[in-house]
């Protein structure tokens, strides 16, 4: 890497003139720095101060304190090194008050968000006998930001960086925890990981107010029935209500917009109850909210992981009953979008369990979208068998899966794949029955003698079998476009 500083002013929202030299709260003791991007330091101080910083892996770069009495230096982080834990230390200077960092580990840091099935704590996943004892890891480093709301972009946020222990990790996000030792255990390298999110949330939360209002539809859906009720007009506050975290822009504004200067490697997100509901406008919302992201990030096309919502009656187990498949079709869209990619969960749910406590795979199939896609490792799994065609053979089914992801077809179970529907012209689908057949799955059901659609676990429920030979599950999928049915109410 080329040697070389920037210095910079930054004009921001950050108010109040102080004497002392405050760093954001981004910036901690035992925080991963983001290896081979510029690293920012940001905070206030008095106006027209200079300040400086001198790091112990580089030259020294300064700055001068706006107006408003803030700053922004960066300065450049090398590559990091496999094995290499060296623990690093920065000094910020205004001239009368010196700040210092250390424990500095330079790795990759990835940013967790979503709703309670990513807020839910290792301590509450079934496996937390077994694995809490085991997580102690030094290198790994964990950030939880606590919850808040504001009805415009703040800087601060509440939290602090903390190493991996049994004691640290059983409160942190299980999926996180397990994204991050998978990544850990085959990188080598310091791993940090931020989770900023919340409970019952819903998408809308998330996205700046500002992009909601850019797009017709987004703006018709989710920002002007909020702006032109009378919640709007409430004095916002920290305090917790399932009401509050469905409001458009509010957690962004306290909860993401915090981090923009943080130099990051991806994003992972677990997000969809609360808008279950939605179908093309979800789609085009977490698409936007992407983008915002990215765009305020300022660090190009960012990985952005998504999990797929798991199988849940929702209070009925009615096996026709299909809007929660309907959601996690316009979930699966989200992936249209450039550098980005979905985990499923089809086999790790509960039907009866919103909130299914086996969360470790989740996280392990999270990293290994990271490792396959973002750090170049193709040759290890990261999908399960996902739909390519279907040829129809008289009263016999047979569904072909796209290459990848489809070698060593089996169950997880031993028994025939589950949840496969045949119908035919008259659109109502009855059970089929399923057989592996090298990579493909032949069906057939006595009550279909002319096939024209298949559909795979694309039920509310479905708890499923089918996987490849690395343990991944299918992609549920439906092969017809049939319209989705007005649910009774």
């Amino acid at each position: 890497m080329k040697k070389f500083f920037l210095a910079i002013l930054f004009v921001g929202s950050l108010s109040g003139l102080q004497a002392q030299l405050v760093l954001s709260n981004a910036l901690q003791s035992g925080m991963v720095v983001q290896q081979n991007k510029p690293f920012k330091i940001w905070g206030r101080a008095l106006p027209g101060v200079g300040v400086s910083v001198t790091a112990d892996w580089t030259t020294v770069a300064t700055a001068v304190t706006g107006a408003d009495s803030s700053f922004l230096v960066i300065i450049p982080v090398p590559l990091a090194k496999e094995n290499d834990f060296t623990a690093h230390s920065l000094a910020v200077k205004d001239g009368s008050t010196t700040t210092t960092l250390t424990d500095l580990l330079i790795g990759d840091v990835w940013f967790c968000s979503g709703q309670s099935n990513m807020q839910f704590s290792l301590k509450e996943d079934t496996n937390s006998a077994n694995e809490l004892p085991l997580a102690t890891y030094p290198n790994i480093r964990l950030l939880r930001a606590d919850l808040n709301f504001s009805a415009t972009p703040i800087d601060h946020f509440k939290g602090k960086w903390e190493t991996c222990s049994p004691a640290t990790a059983k409160d942190f996000s299980a999926v996180g925890y397990s994204f991050g030792r998978d990544l850990y255990n085959k990188l080598h390298i310091p791993i940090g990981l931020v989770w900023s999110g919340i409970g019952a949330s819903a998408a809308q939360a998330f996205v700046p107010q500002e992009v909601l209002s850019a797009d017709t539809m987004l703006d018709r859906v989710y920002l002007q029935p909020y702006l032109s009720g009378e919640k709007s007009k409430e004095k916002i506050d920290g305090g917790f209500s399932f009401e509050k975290v469905t409001r458009p822009f509010l957690l962004y504004n306290a909860m993401i917009h915090p981090f923009r200067n943080l130099s990051v490697k991806g994003f992972c997100w677990y997000q969809g109850e609360s808008n279950r509901s939605e179908r093309e406008s979800y789609t085009r919302l977490t698409r936007a909210m992407i983008e915002a992201w990215r765009e305020k990030f300022g660090q190009g096309s960012l990985p952005f992981y998504l999990v797929q919502v798991a199988p849940y009656h929702w209070d009925s187990f009615d096996p026709e009953l299909a809007d929660y498949a309907y959601f996690r079709e316009a979930q699966e869209r989200i992936t249209e979008l450039n550098n980005t990619g979905m985990a499923v969960t089809m086999d790790v749910g509960d039907a009866k369990d919103l909130h299914p406590k086996n969360k470790l795979p989740i996280g392990h199939r999270l990293a290994a979208l990271a490792m396959n896609r973002t750090y170049g490792q193709l040759d290890v799994p990261a999908v399960g068998p996902a739909y390519d065609y279907l040829e129809i053979l008289g009263k016999k089914v047979i569904v072909h899966y796209q290459k990848e992801g489809s070698d060593g077809l089996k169950t997880n179970d031993g028994k025939t794949p589950m949840f496969f529907f045949v119908a035919g012209s008259d659109q109502r689908f009855y059970p089929a029955t399923a057989k592996i057949v090298g990579n493909t799955v032949e069906l057939v059901s006595p009550k279909v003698t002319k096939p024209v659609a298949v559909r795979y676990a694309f039920t509310n429920f479905a708890v499923t079998n089918l996987e490849n030979a690395a343990g991944f599950p299918a992609v549920p999928f439906r092969t017809d476009n049939f319209a989705e049915p007005v649910l009774k109410k």
